[in-house]
This record gives structure tokens, C-alpha cells and sequence, in this order.
């Protein structure tokens, strides 16, 4: 068992784009141009008014306000009315769609007053069909918000009390939220006929789109792929310290093996010279002594800084082992969210063509049953054709359509002639053929297209060569 929908909500004050919206002389991308002559106005205009932002205007027009309309008041509110997908569609192969319209209808004007709802008309060249209803939220009666007086004020001037029967334009009282809540209720009674139910009073579930799904997905990865940017960042600083230590702990090494060999130079010089007496093999000791004890200092002290640049080195390589666990870690992590939000893709995916191809299915019953029904269907649709290739805009080819005489000025285009004739206040009107009932033909003073271009060329063909006998230096272009 499927759910009601019913939205409604306060209009801005411009409701052109609206109107140009649902009487769809501006096509919205997610409607079919093909199935747009199934939609149907179901609330009649009165005389005189053309389009929904007339017949607003209309009814404030003609409501008896009393007091100005302010420019920050709601005018029209916005009413969407349909079901669960499935049981909209099931509700049309059905036959049921027709007593659904005049349901909603009725329940429209009961609720708000049947000259509030200026206009209801029904889409059915979208996926799944609905209402779009106006309705200007004229009410009568007590105000919802009313100022308390304060009697006990000396010399508080009082005013004499409004009548609750005169009429006034308050979408906030029909807006209430007690009065939304009963709208919920009672909507999905009138529905309860057509299997459709309210749905859970008081949830606070909410809708998450597929582009707002994928939009925070990839929110996710930019924020991980800056993670691992940082850390890789950490690492590149940790291994340039790393070698920077290790080519210290190679200068000292090569300043040590420099020293040691400066003093085995000079052990050699002094062993080499031949001094007899003891002072000179005194003082070749005391040199030695010496020449010991600088080396074993310096050589201590180098060793100590290699052993504290090893130790750095360690902490480094540790703290490098950890930044790569982390970064294995977070790539694991990116890698199976990449591979959930490939799965979830690939079942919308299927969904969605499940989804297209029972719509396929369903336009291609609504076709069929329309061929049956309406035998010139297929000709319709062909004769819509030829009177856009001839040259009549939407209005004028809905007129010849209809069966209805176009009066007629401008420009008609032979495709046989690859020719745009000059026309002058001429009668179009499309007929059945006479030979064959079946078939329709568009009649331009009750000469069937073709001919009557036929007969064109060859008035102007006779004009040319007239011409070109008279003046045969020039050349008439047809």
C-alpha cells in the first residue's frame, strides 16, 4: 500500500516562471515533449482570462478586499499533489486516473473554497503523474493572532470591532500548523479509495538525493586525500633529516680518519729523525703523550655525536615506520569506500534502468491505448509534423490540430519546392482526406497543401520566365 503526497508551500511574488513551468511553454529538461498533449487543465478559466497568473490575479481582483494588498503578502499558495510512483502508475493503467483528478479536485475546493483554487492542472508527460494546484488564501473570520486590549489604560482610545464575515487575504492562517496536519489527515482519507495511506505522523525523516549522496562522498575523499598528502609531507621532511644526519655522521668519520692520520704523519716524522740524547727521545714522548691525549679527546667527542645522530636517526626511522602504517591504513580505508560507493552506483544504477524500462513500458500502453481510442492519434502527431515544417508556431499548430480554421499572414515553406511562398490573410484548416477517412491533410483555402504550392511554383515559375523574356540580361531567383 503506497503513501499520499501533498506539499504545499508560499509563492514569491513573481508566479510568471511558475505558470511558463506547468503550461509548460518553457520545457523542463525532465519532462517528454511527446506526451505533453496528455496533460489537461482541469479547473475552467473564467471569461477573458488566458493563463494560471491571470486567474490569480483575477480572484484578488474580484474577492472584495478592503484593505491594500501589501508587498510582502503571499498571493497564491503552491499545491503538488500525487502518490508513491508505483501506485500512480497503477492507478493510470487502471482506467482509475480520471476519478483520481475529480477526487483531488473536490477535495481542493472543500478544503479551501472551490473560487480559491483558480487552477489544477494534471502532468502526465513526467515520470510519475501528479497536480499542480494554485490556490489564493482568501478567508474570512476572527484572526488567528489577535492583540489582546488593555482596558485598565486611562484615555486608551478604542476602536469599533471588524466584522468577521468580510473577506481578507491570509496565507498564514491557511498555513497554520494545526491546519497543515489536518490537511495530511483528510487528504489521505479522500485518497484511502485508491490504496494510498498517509505516511508516519511526526517523522523526521529526510530525503538524501543521489547528487547530495555523491556530493558528500567526494567531500570525504578531498578530505583524505589531504591526509595522506600531509603525512606523505611529514615523511619527505623526516627522510631529508634522516640523510642530512647521515651525511654529519660521515663528515665526523672523515674528520676522524683526517686527524688520525695527521698524527701517525707526525709519530713517523719524529721516529724517523735520528736523536741520541735522552732529552730529544723525552721529548719525543712527551709529544706522543700529547699528540694521545688530543687525538683520544677530539675522537671521544666525535664519537659521542655520532652516537647522538644515530639516535635521531632511529627515532626518525620509527616515527617513519608509524607515518606509513598510517598511511596504509587510511589508503585500506579510502579503498573500501571507493569500492561502497562503486557497489551502491552500480544498484542505482540497475535500479534506475529497471525504473526507465518499466516507464518504457508504460508510455508504450498509454500509446497503444491511444491509438485505439483516438483512431487519427498516429495522424495527429504526423500533421503536428507538417505544420511546424510549413512554418506555424505551438499556438497555431494546436489550433489546426483541433480541427479548428487558422486565419493566416506570413510565410509557408514548400519541402518538394525548397521555397518560402508570401501568404496574405490565406485559411488553413487540417481535414480528412476524401479518398481515404483514415487520413488527414492540411488545406490552405481548401486546396490541399501540396496542390496549392504546386500551383504557386507555377504561377511564379510562368512570372520568371515572363520576365527573363523581357529583361534578358537579369535573373529571377525563385
Amino acid at each position: 500500500m503506497g503513501y499520499v503526497v501533498l506539499h504545499m508551500d508560499k509563492s514569491p511574488d513573481n508566479e510568471v516562471p511558475m505558470t511558463a513551468h506547468i503550461a509548460r511553454t518553457k520545457m523542463p529538461p525532465n519532462a517528454v515533449p511527446e506526451l505533453t498533449y496528455l496533460n489537461e487543465e482541469l479547473v475552467e478559466f473564467p471569461e477573458g482570462v488566458a493563463d494560471r497568473t491571470e486567474a490569480i490575479n483575477h480572484r484578488l481582483e474580484h474577492a472584495g478586499l478592503t484593505r491594500k494588498i501589501g508587498t510582502n503578502q503571499v498571493r497564491v499558495i503552491r499545491v503538488m499533489l500525487t502518490g508513491t510512483q508505483e501506485d500512480m502508475k497503477r492507478i493510470a493503467l487502471e482506467g482509475r486516473l480520471k476519478a483520481w483528478c475529480a477526487d483531488n479536485l473536490e477535495w481542493l475546493r472543500r478544503t479551501f473554497g472551490a473560487e480559491n483554487v483558480v487552477s489544477a492542472v494534471l502532468h502526465m508527460d513526467e515520470t510519475t503523474p501528479h497536480i499542480h494546484a494554485a490556490v489564493v488564501p482568501i478567508v474570512t473570520g476572527e484572526r488567528r493572532k489577535v492583540r489582546k486590549e488593555k482596558t485598565d489604560e486611562a484615555g486608551k482610545r478604542k476602536y469599533r470591532t471588524k466584522s468577521t464575515a468580510r473577506p481578507r487575504l491570509c496565507a498564514d492562517d491557511v498555513m497554520s500548523r494545526v491546519k497543515l496536519k489536518e490537511y495530511q489527515d483528510t487528504y489521505a482519507a479522500a485518497m484511502a479509495k485508491y490504496g494510498l495511506q498517509r505516511g508516519i505522523d511526526g517523522s523526521k525523516a529526510r530525503h538524501v538525493t543521489t547528487q547530495e549522496f555523491y556530493r558528500n562522498a567526494i567531500a570525504r575523499q578531498q578530505n583524505l586525500q589531504d591526509n595522506i598528502g600531509e603525512l606523505l609531507r611529514i615523511e619527505e621532511e623526516k627522510l631529508k633529516a634522516v640523510e642530512y644526519a647521515t651525511k654529519q655522521e660521515q663528515t665526523a668519520r672523515a674528520e676522524l680518519h683526517r686527524t688520525a692520520a695527521e698524527l701517525n704523519a707526525v709519530k713517523g716524522e719524529l721516529k724517523t729523525e735520528k736523536l741520541k740524547n735522552s732529552a730529544a727521545e723525552v721529548g719525543t714522548t712527551i709529544l706522543d703523550g700529547i699528540g694521545s691525549m688530543i687525538g683520544t679527546s677530539k675522537v671521544k667527542r666525535q664519537e659521542q655525536e655520532i652516537g647522538v645522530l644515530r639516535q635521531e636517526a632511529a627515532a626518525r626511522d620509527e616515527t617513519i615506520e608509524i607515518l606509513q602504517t598510517k598511511i596504509q591504513t587510511m589508503q585500506s580505508e579510502h579503498s573500501r569506500e571507493l569500492t561502497t560507493m562503486q557497489a551502491r552506483h552500480t544498484t542505482e544504477k540497475a535500479n534506475l534502468t529497471n525504473r526507465h524500462e518499466k516507464e518504457i513500458s508504460l508510455l508504450k500502453a498509454i500509446i497503444s491505448k491511444a491509438t485505439t481510442w483516438f483512431p487519427y492519434f498516429r495522424e495527429m502527431i504526423r500533421m503536428e509534423s507538417v505544420c511546424r515544417t510549413v512554418g506555424f508556431d505551438d499556438e497555431q499548430t494546436t489550433t489546426l490540430i483541433m480541427g479548428k480554421p487558422l486565419e493566416y499572414s506570413g510565410e509557408l515553406y514548400s519541402e518538394e519546392h525548397n521555397y518560402k511562398f508570401a501568404v496574405e490573410q490565406v485559411t488553413a484548416q487540417i481535414t480528412p482526406v476524401p479518398t481515404d477517412k483514415r487520413k488527414l491533410q492540411l488545406n490552405i483555402d481548401k486546396v490541399p497543401f501540396k496542390e496549392w504550392c504546386r500551383e504557386k511554383f507555377e504561377k511564379l515559375r510562368n512570372a520568371f520566365h515572363s520576365t527573363r523574356g523581357q529583361y534578358g540580361h537579369k535573373r529571377l531567383k525563385i
